[in-house]
């Protein structure tokens, strides 16, 4: 499968090199499992001969230029500020409508759906971007059913990415629709980067979102609880910390997150659960006692209220396949 990227003077150079480093780790792991067996085949197209310089400064030669291109099975669209040129916007709008029909993905990444929305493709698709160009986006292109929450969506076979970083998201989850969820998981472990974050999932973390919420006192305490899930974080021990009594910290907490700190402690406790489980082979009663459950049995009670699985399940049904050995098995499956 070919995978070809787009390049243009003003790319953002993540949204380029992210979703082209998950199609070439998976290419090299598939590589060492099964040599016979070829995947991925990755190619950087520039909308015009010769080199291209991202946003930020950096400078890519492509491999070929967009008159040159061969056939591609899925064509990715960076972002970036280059995009948003009009000539050069209107260059690539071209180029993408005359290649779409002959291929079989089209996907953008960030502010890339400013590229592809010009070709009325996306007409009537529910299309994602940068939370902070959605408005723009839904405002120059009303045509379009605009989610500016959303980490990535499909609508048929046009794939729309969020804010930069979700172009690996993105990139994974194609991974997994190709060549299956081991595969994916693989990837997402070589690069050390969270094994998967749902499609449906706002482009803003949890942990974020409470700093962005938060004044400076209340903005440290998140950071510092996502830090030490394994400590005491009753609101006793949290009040403590913020020099406040556990009424006035609780009804502030609220006010600020509109939670409860319970709540948020639960949901990181179980968000990283599901890292760790995925992610790692310790034991469930190791995991359990390191986010601060008692035991198995209370951690196994939460996490099947959450998630109406059994942590043992979540492991089986996502978690990376063990070698006789031990360690992590890269298998990859069609």
């Amino acid at each position: 499968m070919r995978i070809g990227l787009l390049g243009f003077d003003g790319v953002n150079a993540l949204d380029l090199i992210g979703p082209l480093e998950v199609f070439a780790n998976a290419a090299e792991l598939q590589a060492l499992e099964q040599p016979r067996r070829p995947t991925y085949q990755t190619v950087v197209i520039g909308l015009r001969r010769g080199a291209f310089t991202a946003e930020s400064g950096v400078t890519f030669r492509p491999h070929c230029d967009s008159r040159s291109a061969p056939p591609l099975d899925t064509l990715i669209v960076p972002g970036g500020k280059g995009l948003r040129e009009p000539r050069r916007n209107a260059t690539a709008a071209k180029w993408i409508g005359e290649r779409a029909p002959k291929t079989r993905r089209v996907v953008s990444v960030c502010t890339g759906a400013f590229g592809l929305a010009p070709t009325g493709l996306l007409d009537g698709r529910r299309v994602t971007t940068h939370w902070r160009w959605a408005p723009v986006l839904a405002q120059r292109f009303p045509a379009l059913r605009v989610d500016g929450s959303a980490l990535f969506l499909k609508d048929g076979k046009y794939y729309t990415g969020g804010g930069i970083s979700a172009g690996i998201d993105l990139a994974l989850a194609l991974v997994e629709e190709d060549l299956g969820p081991r595969a994916a998981l693989a990837v997402a472990r070589e690069m050390v980067v969270y094994l998967k974050r749902p499609g449906g999932q706002e482009q803003y973390s949890e942990p974020l979102r409470a700093q962005t919420r938060a004044a400076d006192r209340f903005a440290e305490l998140v950071a510092w609880i996502d830090g030490h899930l394994d400590r005491d974080l009753s609101v006793e021990a949290l009040a403590q910390r913020t020099c406040l009594s556990a009424r006035h910290f609780s009804r502030r907490f609220n006010a600020a997150f509109g939670r409860t700190p319970a709540d948020y402690v639960e949901d990181a406790r179980m968000g990283e659960a599901r890292q760790r489980l995925s992610g790692s082979s310790r034991n469930i009663e190791d995991i359990a006692r390191s986010l601060g459950f008692g035991g198995p049995d209370t951690f196994r009670r939460a996490f099947e209220r959450r998630f109406g699985l059994s942590p043992s399940q979540y492991r089986e049904r996502f978690g990376l396949p063990a070698s006789k050995s031990g360690t992590a098995a890269y298998t990859l499956e069609s």
